[in-house]
């Protein structure tokens, strides 16, 4: 089978968007329970890590929402990939703009979640453009 039917798979976003939220889920509560022992290792204020923590719940639970429809609606699963896009942005300023200066350790921290973050984003695109392709082909 090839990449792009797997993309086009009806159960790939469900599937996808089940793993976005259980490794956002396991991140929000390494942030929110582990800010404090975090903070001096990364050099980032715990409660910086907290509410980026916090800012990941409501979105943990509405994903895990969505990934139970058999069809995910499209416009949700394109606000589900923009704000990927905007959580790695923002990893990205965390860790090298102007306001903090992570160790380097606080840099690869960052800088691992937030790739990790951008595949599921990537994912999310090609399984949105699959399924695009494959509505075109049917019709």
């Amino acid at each position: 089978m090839s990449m792009q039917h797997r993309f086009a798979n009806p159960g790939f976003l469900p599937r996808l968007l089940r793993v976005d939220g259980l490794a956002t889920g396991a991140t929000a509560l390494l942030l929110i329970a582990g800010a404090d022992m975090l903070a001096p290792l990364l050099a980032l204020p715990a409660g910086l890590l907290r509410i980026a923590g916090l800012i990941c719940v409501p979105f943990v639970a509405w994903v895990l929402l969505l990934s139970r429809h058999a069809r995910v609606p499209r416009l949700a699963m394109v606000a589900v990939v923009a704000i990927n896009f905007a959580w790695v942005a923002a990893s990205a300023w965390v860790a090298f703009g102007p306001v903090w200066q992570p160790t380097g350790f606080g840099i690869v921290f960052v800088c691992a979640q937030a790739l990790v973050v951008l595949v599921f984003a990537e994912l999310g695109w090609m399984g949105l453009h699959a399924t695009r392709q494959g509505r075109t082909a049917l019709a």
